[in-house]
C-alpha cells in the first residue's frame, strides 16, 4: 500500500484468468455490476465520457461520470473523474480530475490487478482530506467487490 497523499494504490491477486478479469473491467455493464454504478447499455471507449447512476445504497441520487483515457486490451484501462463528487448541490466540474489506472498482469494462481488513483494533491485543500479518506476506503471495498465478482462468475 502506498501512503503518499497524491495517490492511492491497491493490488489484489484475483483467482481468475486475465481474460475474465479484463471483461469485468472493460465491459461497462459488467463493471457497473461490481462497482455499484448503472452502466447498462454503455460502452467504454478511449476519449469518451460514460455516465451512470450510482447503485450503492444511500448514494443512488449521484451520477458518476468518467472520461475514458486509455484502453489496452487485457492489460490497462484508465479514466479521469471527479473523486468523491457526492454532494449533488456542488458543481465539481471546475475541480481538477484524478486519474484511475487499472493494470493487469499474469501471476501465479491468477491475475494481479493493480489500481492506482493519482492526482489527489490537486484536489482543493478544503476537500482533499475527505477525498483521500473516502477513496482510500472505497478502493479497499472495490477490491473485495471485483474479487467476489470474478470468483462468482468463473
Amino acid at each position: 500500500m502506498n501512503t503518499s497523499t497524491d495517490r492511492i494504490e491497491r493490488k489484489i491477486l484475483l483467482k481468475a484468468p486475465r481474460s475474465r478479469v479484463w471483461r469485468a473491467l472493460s465491459d461497462a455493464g459488467e463493471f457497473g455490476d461490481w462497482f455499484g454504478v448503472d452502466f447498462k447499455g454503455k460502452a467504454f471507449a478511449a476519449g469518451k465520457h460514460v455516465q451512470g447512476n450510482v447503485t450503492y445504497p444511500g448514494y443512488e441520487h449521484i451520477s458518476m461520470d468518467v472520461l475514458i483515457e486509455q484502453i489496452v486490451p487485457e492489460r490497462l484501462l484508465s479514466w479521469r473523474w471527479h473523486p468523491a463528487a457526492i454532494d449533488p448541490a456542488v458543481d465539481y466540474s471546475q475541480e481538477p480530475t484524478t486519474l484511475v489506472v487499472f493494470e493487469l498482469e499474469e501471476a501465479e494462481g491468477g491475475t494481479l490487478l493493480t489500481v492506482v488513483e493519482s492526482g489527489l494533491d490537486k484536489i482543493p485543500l478544503a476537500r482533499r482530506a475527505t477525498v483521500l479518506r473516502l477513496n482510500t476506503s472505497g478502493w479497499d471495498e472495490q477490491m473485495h467487490n471485483i474479487e467476489n465478482h470474478v470468483a462468482a462468475a468463473s
